[in-house]
């Protein structure tokens, strides 16, 4: 029987070459989305995985929703934490309305989405979780607290939670991409993408969505049951954690 996977924020960016790889190598593979409903569907009708809307940032809205996934897809058994969003400005002008949005959705939604698996997977002896935290939860950055704060939370997270769930035969992996190019970077003015961010990337180019979903793969295998606790550092040598 194919596993299960749930993949948060799966239906654009790197969450939906994450749902893609994992559908690839034989996963059954739901999608949760939060508000883009064109975009949602058009990755549906290109990929034939199945979509689902709530918000991470809600208890209740994820326990619905994961009931939902469960009834129609089958019981997860690997959830992978990929929704996030930012809303950045300097700490001193920073509103509690931006911290607040970004902490709940960003770390929040890890309480919310794996406390409701978490049981099955105890009595399943099997779970895999993989939280997609980021380089600037390992380095910080300027303007971003609030991001940074989540992010770094996360990672606290996963070495918790790794130690509660290794004799269940359950592990807990974080992964943290640097600069990939997604719809987010590709905004970004070419002048300070080839002057600012590519200069500070040994690689000398951004990672790709395809690259942070391999990793994914990795961590989700059956036979990655020696790797818990573990932050795997994807970010073409930007900065050593």
């Amino acid at each position: 029987m194919a596993r299960v996977a749930l993949v948060t924020g799966g239906t654009r960016g790197i969450g939906a070459a994450i749902s893609k790889a994992l559908k690839d190598k034989g996963y059954k593979v739901a999608a949760s989305y939060a508000g883009n409903d064109e975009a949602a569907q058009k990755f549906k009708a290109e990929t034939g995985i199945p979509v689902f809307k709530w918000d991470v940032s809600s208890f209740e809205a994820c326990g619905e929703g994961i009931k939902k996934v469960e009834a129609e897809v089958g019981p997860i058994e690997v959830l992978v934490n990929n929704a996030g969003i930012t809303k950045d400005g300097m700490f001193h002008r920073m509103t509690p309305e931006q911290w607040n949005a970004v902490i709940g959705t960003n770390l929040g939604s890890l309480f919310n989405m794996t406390r409701q698996v978490w049981e099955g997977m105890r009595a399943r002896k099997f779970g895999r979780v993989v939280n997609i935290s980021s380089i600037n939860g390992q380095k910080g950055q300027m303007g971003q607290v609030n991001y940074s704060a989540a992010k770094a939370g996360e990672l606290g997270f996963t070495k918790a939670l790794a130690q509660e769930g290794a004799k269940a035969g359950i592990t807990v992996n974080a992964i943290c991409p640097g600069y990939i190019n997604t719809e987010m970077v590709q905004a970004v003015p070419k002048d300070v993408l080839e002057k600012s961010i590519l200069p500070q990337i040994p690689i000398g180019r951004l990672g790709e969505p395809e690259e942070i979903a391999r990793c994914v793969v990795f961590l989700a295998a059956d036979d990655a049951g020696l790797i818990t606790g573990a932050t795997l550092t994807a970010n073409g040598g930007q900065y050593f954690a």
